[in-house]
């Protein structure tokens, strides 16, 4: 098993175009981390890198304790599964598990063993005798996730693979990887742009925009305590609100005020305000769609109803309000659902509030969040 440590990894692709940039990590042994972000973020070039498929620009990448920036990806003790699965179309599915362990010589009756345990954990058992061609894509992807297994590998690579497979299937393999990672107990980098799959997986997650890391923490932290405005409104679904507000401050305690509405911040908010002595000021303000509720006090904001949608155990309900589409998810009973169309028909009123515990508040100019502007980065 291995620890992995990135120092001011980058990635320049023909001297000019930055993939990577600044990439610090540290990975503990046996832990399992999730890069995440969307297209071209630079996460599936940065596990290349750890793999040995890509040249490392500058920095220093360690995998237990040796520096392997020019290692061949075959010494480094890694497995990788593939996006677009890799499998050898002239062999057997058996054949496609057992290869690895055939080029290291281990007995047949070790292998064996070890193709019939991976087949029989990813249910694939009376796929052996197939060829690729025979099967479907999450059955492939299944085979190439099997082929990783049989290896335990120091360092368990992962890119993006459950992408392919339907909606039922994915949740199944992901599961099915939590059972996987327990029984291998090896060191796991997960690549997804998937949020879901992010924040179910990893112990933490690092979430990566235009080649930088923008936050590391774990999914209770980056989804309650978002480091700027792009990790706030990228984590969670529906997608956090967005509006243009002012923060108050009298004395040691602090308000928001929008749309006619004055919603006073908890005193943990206040406390983290005051230790960094912001003032009054225009902010952008977030708030989860989940944390929003509907009212009937005059303290609220005002809004009309645009459009809603029956999601079973709730109602997401956009709203125009504050000049911008907000969405509200409203929890109903099997007998509230059924009054729920007249009840947010289009054009109906509606007024909103919500906790002060659940204000995020992020600086108009930076974006980033006013409670942990000027802590130290905890990534140098």
């Amino acid at each position: 098993m291995a620890n992995l440590s990135f120092q001011n990894i980058k990635k320049v692709y023909d001297n000019s175009v930055v993939a990577v940039q600044e990439f610090n990590l540290e990975i503990a042994d046996k832990e399992f981390i999730v890069l995440v972000g969307p297209s071209g973020c630079g996460k599936s070039t940065t596990l290349r890198m750890v793999a040995g498929l890509e040249e490392i620009t500058g920095g220093e990448l360690y995998i237990g304790g040796k520096k392997v920036n020019t290692t061949p990806p075959k010494d480094r003790d890694i497995a990788m599964v593939f996006q677009n699965y890799a499998l050898y179309p002239h062999m057997t599915i058996y054949d496609n598990i057992a290869y690895g362990l055939r080029l290291r010589k281990f007995p047949k009756r070790v292998i064996d063993q070890k193709v019939r345990e991976a087949a029989e954990i990813l249910d694939i058992s009376e796929l052996l005798k197939r060829k690729p061609k025979a099967l479907s894509g999450g059955q492939q992807q299944r085979v190439a996730i099997g082929r990783a297994i049989v290896r335990e590998p120091q360092v368990f690579l992962m890119d993006e693979p459950l992408s392919n497979l339907d909606a039922k299937l994915r949740n199944q393999m992901r599961s099915e990887i939590i059972k996987l990672r327990q029984k291998l107990n090896t060191t796991f980098i997960y690549v997804t742009h998937d949020q879901t799959e992010a924040m179910t997986l990893g112990d933490r997650i690092v979430i990566m925009k235009d080649g930088f890391v923008q936050q590391v923490g774990t999914p209770q932290e980056v989804f309650h305590h978002p480091s700027n405005i792009f990790v706030a409104g990228f984590i969670g679904m529906p997608q956090m609100n967005f509006f243009d507000a002012r923060l108050t401050r009298t004395g040691d305690r602090y308000a928001v005020e929008l749309g006619g509405a004055q919603i006073e911040l908890s005193p943990e908010k206040a406390a983290r305000l005051l230790a960094r002595e912001v003032q009054s000021q225009e902010v952008t303000l977030g708030v989860r769609p989940e944390h929003i509720a509907l009212t009937e006090s005059e303290n609220a904001v005002f809004a009309a109803v645009d459009v809603s949608e029956m999601m079973g155990s709730a109602v997401h309900i956009h709203v125009d309000a504050c000049e911008r589409d907000v969405v509200i998810v409203v929890p109903v009973s099997e007998e509230e659902a059924k009054e729920a169309d007249e009840r947010f028909r289009r054009g109906a009123p509606v007024r909103f509030t919500f906790r002060g515990s659940a204000a995020h508040l992020f600086d108009k100019e930076t974006g980033m969040n006013l409670e942990q502007q000027g802590v130290a980065d905890p990534f140098e």
